[in-house]
């Protein structure tokens, strides 16, 4: 397979070598002299461990030359990669700039291409870049149409500096966000047998992917380094407690947790970081990341609060109490936040939940449902039944196996507000259905 590379520098360069490793013919395009020549003799224009080895050992196998002109590249060329920078404009929105203008002389090259060509964006780019910036700037210039004369594609990188060929070959997955089919099979053909398991997606969820990636990690380093400054206060071994952490692959380093859905409660997460934050007041440290986390779970349940009310209905019914299914402990339960703020606008408030018995709410649970709930024995049903009769919104609270089959049940004046993405909206046939967060 013919593949062009336009922009030679980090991505551009590793991309370039490990795709000719693989037997591609490559040729990388660059503005600038010194990256290209640095290819046509064989050397690598970044520093990047076994980089230099791949380019020499692909330059002598005749697999990857290098030119300054994308008209040149082009003809033969079945896929374009466009791995040209995407800068922070000044405001801190993303510069596209670079990127259109490749894709303008990308698409001034497709017009005597006589073959159909994916253009594949490699940048960093946000949700919509490809399709509603970069897409018309190709139509326009090569005169063709997106999906019938050209494909587009959207490719992000996850390759670290320092381990970026190790990365390249040996990632868990390669995902590929396509225009069309006829991108997606071009896309997987340059990628088989390289980069793990090939996953096709949406363009725009590729897009996004990249940025959850990047913040996560920069959350992560952020959140060890101020666990680190408290533990130092506290004379704890911070390297040893978070290699400890990173021991529990179960909940701490896997899935658990990382999924949208309603806000975290319960006995532990909240009081934890209650005295986390204050232990740190004690030191006087400044520790805005675990700071802000019980203010970014407020927000959530703010945001619930707001889409309920956004029906201007009255009559609601609330399934789910407990801050998740299989227990009846309501200590601080996010949802009983949303219900006592609703309860207290006078709104017509029915209850449910598999898992609460008055009668069985016992010790510190009975404490906290008399000092913060004395409405709920009243409004609490021991059946579904009358609950969903009587509302015009029902809420869901919790995943409650009871609950993820209550689509069809929907009636068409009634709207559905899943807060923990319970049901599936396509089961919703009647009335309306309405995520937080999704």
């Amino acid at each position: 397979m013919r593949v062009v590379v336009v922009g030679l520098g980090y991505v551009g360069s590793v991309c370039s070598a490990c795709l000719a490793d693989r037997g591609h013919d490559v040729v990388g395009v660059d503005t600038s002299e010194y990256k290209v020549d640095c290819l046509r003799r064989g050397e690598s224009p970044i520093v990047e461990r076994g980089l230099p080895d791949l380019i020499a050992n692909a330059v002598r196998g005749g697999r990857l030359s290098a030119t300054t002109r994308i008209a040149e590249a082009m003809p033969g060329a079945e896929i374009v990669l466009v791995c040209v920078g995407t800068p922070s404009a000044e405001d801190g929105s993303l510069d596209l700039s670079h990127v259109k203008r490749a894709c303008a002389e990308v698409g001034t090259a497709l017009k005597g291409a006589g073959r159909f060509v994916t253009v594949v964006m490699r940048s960093t780019m946000l949700p919509g870049s490809v399709l509603d910036e970069l897409t018309p700037v190709i139509v326009q210039s090569s005169g063709g149409k997106a999906g019938r004369d050209f494909g587009v594609a959207y490719n992000p990188e996850f390759l670290r500096e320092g381990t970026a060929v190790e990365d390249f070959f040996g990632a868990d997955y390669t995902v590929l966000g396509a225009g069309c089919e006829r991108a997606a099979a071009a896309l997987r053909q340059l990628y088989t047998g390289v980069g793990g398991e090939l996953l096709v997606t949406a363009i725009p969820t590729a897009e996004m992917l990249k940025y959850v990636n990047n913040s996560y990690h920069a959350l992560k380093v952020a959140f060890a380094n101020e666990f680190g400054r408290l533990c130092k206060r506290e004379g704890v071994d911070s390297h040893e407690v978070m290699r400890l952490m990173r021991r529990d692959t179960k909940l701490n380093l896997s899935g658990a947790y990382l999924s949208p859905g309603f806000a975290f409660g319960g006995s532990c997460l909240p009081k934890d970081l209650r005295a986390v934050n204050s232990r740190a007041r004690r030191h006087d440290l400044d520790l805005p990341v675990l700071a802000s986390v019980q203010r970014s779970n407020d927000l959530h349940i703010a945001d619930a609060i707001h889409l309920i009310e956004r029906f201007k209905k009255r009559r609601l019914g609330f399934l789910g109490l407990s801050f998740k299914a299989g227990t009846d402990d309501l200590r601080e339960s996010p949802i009983l936040r949303v219900i006592g703020t609703l309860v207290g606008k006078g709104y017509d408030v029915l209850l449910h939940d598999p898992s609460l018995d008055m009668h069985r709410v016992l010790g510190a649970n009975r404490r906290f449902v008399e000092a913060e709930l004395p409405y709920l024995p009243e409004r609490l049903r021991p059946e579904l039944d009358p609950v969903l009769a009587h509302a015009e919104v029902v809420v869901i609270g919790n995943r409650s196996a009871e609950y993820r089959t209550l689509g069809p049940r929907v009636r068409a004046d009634q709207v559905m507000v899943d807060l923990v993405a319970a049901v599936d909206r396509g089961t919703v046939t009647a009335g309306e259905y309405h995520g937080l967060a999704w």
